[in-house]
């Protein structure tokens, strides 16, 4: 235990270290600086903060537990996004530094009225506290319990070891956000995606090396004939996720996931060009294709070791495909990795929610004359504020009957569709007039809610979200009909960065939408 505590503390002091070395000379009390890194981002860093801010333990313990019962079909969450990013990287990024945005609410201010603009950032910041932050630090805490036996080592019950384990996590993660800003977050996301990569392919490789006697090829062999519909991607009408969802709400929420989720974007916003931040997308599109080695593997090899053993638990079994396989020394350092993954999505919410409620809601709203350290101190403030009250939520995301990773993407759906319905409508659609976007904010959302949790029909959540998307645009151009758009706004090119684009972009990101193609081909039986 001491050798597993030492290779935790080194390797997450060594992130610390760095983050701080980066920053050191950094002006962090004006407006771009804490919320945008000062616009100095490159392709590498905003790809390595993408991914670590979407990779979190909801994945790592999720959805490594969602394949361990269902299979490969849940890849389609993670090589459906390259396909996203590729887009987000020829038209979303471009059009949105082409205005020099701070926020995805503010786009919409630009494109409907104010009042757009503040609902949305309440919508925003409700979701995030009440669905993606408490899951991530419920699943944070359920892996470091696990490797460290915190109750145990406390002498208390489990249920109380996770809720210590919760606090810190919270507390750990608030002060990267509340007192480094996005470069921070961005910096210390860089060196634990690379951690993540090794840690979680040293997993992988550790437990195929003992699968197949000292041969991974032999073990990938074993794991495949044991279990060869563990590894379909196709899945059936009646699965956690049928294969005709690719076609009806899946692709809406990864459009609106990477390319208009304040989080994710946040950090092409802060790019020092439009090449670099086209470079990030585009990385991340393929650390995207390469993710599901980490996150999907390790589930159906946990199934050749377990069985059915866990299926009342699955989300135990990463964690204790972790003890199985990994050697003691590297099992602190696993730790760390796991630790920085919950920290990134954490501090990265934390620092995006800042940013939507200093600039969407107190400057608009409250204190219009605010100065810019104004503006970052109210920032950290609402950090402060949104991590204890994810602190005091997460335990409550505990048994859920499909898996943590399953109940985080149902309860995305409340938003994220209708949010990506009033941005897709108003970018593609100038009819589309503020009150038919509001309409349909509200028509959505209660659509969702009522189908979803109340009335529960017996349609995938998924498709709920395709049926939603439609419904939604049909309120928009029947309200806009009786109440037309009178705003003649266009993205005006306000010049904050360098706008040329990255040459090899439509080069690589077909690319990836041939590979994506080629992994259901190559996968689907």
């Amino acid at each position: 235990m001491l050798l597993t505590f030492l290779s935790f503390l080194a390797f997450t002091g060594f992130v610390a270290l760095f983050s701080w070395y980066k920053l050191r000379k950094d002006k962090l009390d004006t407006q771009d600086g804490y919320f945008l890194g000062g616009r100095s981002l490159t392709g590498v860093v905003i790809a390595g903060s993408m991914l670590l801010t979407n990779i979190s333990t909801e994945h790592l313990i999720g959805m490594n537990g969602s394949a361990y019962k269902n299979g490969f079909i849940i890849i389609a969450w993670e090589v459906t996004s390259a396909v996203a990013l590729v887009i987000g990287a020829l038209y979303f990024i471009p059009t949105f530094l082409k205005m020099g945005l701070t926020t995805i609410p503010q786009y919409l201010e630009y494109r409907f009225d104010r009042i757009t603009r503040t609902l949305v950032a309440l919508f925003l910041i409700v979701s995030f506290v009440v669905t993606l932050l408490p899951i991530v630090l419920y699943t944070g805490a359920i892996n470091l319990e696990s490797i460290f036996n915190v109750s145990e080592t406390l002498g208390v019950t489990q249920g109380q070891g996770l809720w210590v384990t919760v606090i810190i996590i919270g507390v750990i993660g608030s002060i990267y956000a509340i007192f480094g800003g996005l470069k921070a977050v961005a910096f210390s996301d860089t060196i634990n995606g690379f951690g993540l990569f090794i840690g979680g392919l040293l997993v992988l490789g550790f437990a195929l090396w003992d699968i197949g006697d000292g041969n991974m090829i032999e073990g990938l062999s074993k794991v495949y004939k044991a279990a060869p519909e563990k590894f379909n991607v196709i899945g059936a009408k009646d699965s956690v996720l049928p294969f005709e969802t690719l076609f009806t709400g899946l692709m809406i929420n990864q459009l609106y996931f990477w390319c208009m989720n304040q989080t994710i974007i946040q950090r092409a916003f802060g790019a020092m060009s439009l090449a670099e931040a086209q470079k990030g997308l585009l990385y991340t599109g393929v650390l995207k294709l390469l993710v599901p080695l980490i996150i999907i593997l390790p589930g159906v090899i946990g199934f050749y070791y377990f069985g059915d053993s866990l299926y009342n638990n699955q989300d135990l079994i990463y964690p204790e495909l972790i003890k199985k396989v990994l050697p003691v020394g590297l099992t602190g350092f696993f730790a760390a990795v796991v630790l920085g993954a919950v920290l990134s999505t954490f501090n990265s919410v934390l620092n995006s929610t800042a940013t939507i409620f200093s600039l969407g809601i107190y400057k608009r709203h409250l204190n219009k004359d605010a100065s810019e350290k104004q503006l970052v101190w109210i920032g950290k403030l609402t950090s402060i504020i949104l991590a204890v009250c994810a602190i005091v939520a997460a335990p409550m995301v505990a048994g859920a009957p499909e898996g943590l990773y399953q109940l985080l993407q149902q309860l995305n759906g409340i938003f994220f569709i209708p949010i990506a319905s009033i941005l897709i409508a108003g970018l593609f659609i100038p009819r589309i007039s503020a009150v038919g976007a509001k309409a349909a904010l509200f028509i959505g959302l209660a659509f969702y809610i009522l189908t979803s949790f109340i009335f529960k029909v017996d349609i995938h959540f998924v498709h709920l979200w395709g049926i939603e998307f439609i419904l939604n645009m049909i309120v928009m151009f029947g309200v806009s009909y009786f109440y037309p758009n009178t705003n003649t706004f266009k993205p005006a090119d306000i010049e904050s960065i360098q706008m040329h684009p990255w040459k090899y972009a439509r080069h690589l990101g077909l690319l990836l939408v041939v590979l994506t193609v080629a992994i259901y081909i190559w996968l689907g039986q």
